[in-house]
């Protein structure tokens, strides 16, 4: 049975301001969620809820009917950053950093860390610095170090921001390789071309309220909200 993660009415405050407000959706294994809206729409607020960084305000989120706390979530999800840290270590250190914390045998990793690199494009990266790598290289090794972790549910903060067009589609096609049933990915990006040809359901956030939730073909086709109209057609002011 694939998992099924389920947002009930998240709020989240920081003093005068409400980043997010009322926010209720549910997301599947094999499928990509992918959020899009401008900047300061609350995307990357709502993720690190997700991913049991911070806490909501109000409302609830569950996993496979089970209420979760922030510790809990912490157990099943990983978030890659639009901006990665880099151990000063090689590529294979910094892969295998996550497994190594959980205490996985020798035997495995060194199985495991080569087979992610390949999934990223890095094959025969291992000995390499990876603070000597590119940044697109960083992120691709950062990628490979979520995907071990096999968490039930990945979160990818603007994957391919800031990135040249090469290393773009080699994210771009290592994500949409990874789908599994047993997995929920859920992606934010600003590149609206991207969310088309990624995404199985599209969010739009928009003043920390979903707007717009969709199928890619809907979405761009024939949107219901007239601010996701304004957003597709670059008229949105904010």
């Amino acid at each position: 049975m694939s998992p099924v993660l389920e947002l009930n009415g998240i709020v989240k405050d920081y003093r005068n301001l409400r980043a997010l407000d009322s926010v209720s959706f549910e997301a599947r294994g094999g499928e990509i969620v992918v959020l899009i809206g401008v900047n300061g729409a609350g995307k990357s607020t709502l993720m690190r809820i997700i991913a049991g960084l911070e806490e909501p305000t109000n409302g609830s989120i569950s996993f496979n009917g089970q209420s979760m706390t922030a510790k809990e979530l912490r157990k099943n999800a990983t978030m890659v950053f639009q901006r990665t840290a880099m151990f000063n270590r090689s590529v294979y250190d910094n892969v295998a950093f996550g497994l190594r914390v959980r205490g996985e045998d020798d035997k495995r990793i060194s199985e495991d860390v080569p087979q992610a690199l390949r999934l990223v494009g890095l094959a025969n990266f291992e000995k390499r610095k990876a603070k000597k790598t590119s940044g697109g290289e960083q992120q691709r090794v950062a990628l490979a170090r979520a995907f071990l972790l096999n968490p039930k549910i990945l979160l990818l903060d603007e994957p391919t921001a800031n990135l040249d067009p090469n290393n773009s589609m080699i994210i771009e096609r290592a994500i949409t390789n990874r789908k599994k049933e047993d997995e929920i990915i859920i992606m934010a990006t600003h590149n609206l071309a991207q969310a088309r040809r990624l995404a199985d359901e599209i969010v739009h956030i928009y003043n920390g309220r979903i707007v717009e939730r969709s199928i890619p073909d809907e979405f761009f086709t024939s949107p219901r909200s007239e601010i996701t109209r304004k957003f597709i057609n670059g008229e949105l002011e904010y």
